[in-house]
């Protein structure tokens, strides 16, 4: 009874360490080079398990365009000393992001520079900020 029990739990506890990794996606939908952004931020979400920014910005004819940026959740950026007060609506910021293949106004977040000048990793990865940044 006690070998039964054993692998039992042995069983349910490797299940339960494999799904998060079963859940996490790639990042297939976003181009591998960089590009900047400068804008408005219309909306902050700090949320897990993916934090989002909407930023307006004026494209090549001054029209403004709202892109979705996506970051790492909330416990990430936390981690990186993002707190909710560094960036709220209505700042002017500047962001580099992979954007989405499909050309849509969409990109996956790596730096964003704050109104105050501080750059952030908001990938998750506590990268150092680009020089050329």
């Amino acid at each position: 009874m006690r070998v039964r029990s054993a692998s039992g739990f042995a069983l349910l506890s490797a299940v339960v360490v494999a799904l998060p990794a079963l859940a996490h996606h790639s990042h297939g939908a976003y181009n591998d080079t960089f590009m900047d952004l400068q804008g408005v931020v219309k909306e902050v979400h700090m949320v897990s398990p993916h934090s989002w920014i909407y930023l307006e910005v004026k494209d090549d004819k001054d029209e403004l365009q709202v892109w979705a940026l996506e970051a790492t959740g909330r416990p990430g950026l936390q981690r990186a000393g993002v707190t909710p007060d560094y960036i709220k609506v209505g700042d002017a910021i500047k962001v580099r992001c992979h954007r989405l293949r499909d050309g849509s106004n969409g990109c996956l977040l790596g730096f964003l520079k704050a109104k105050d000048g501080s750059v952030k990793d908001w990938d998750g990865n506590n990268a150092p900020a680009p020089a050329d940044f």
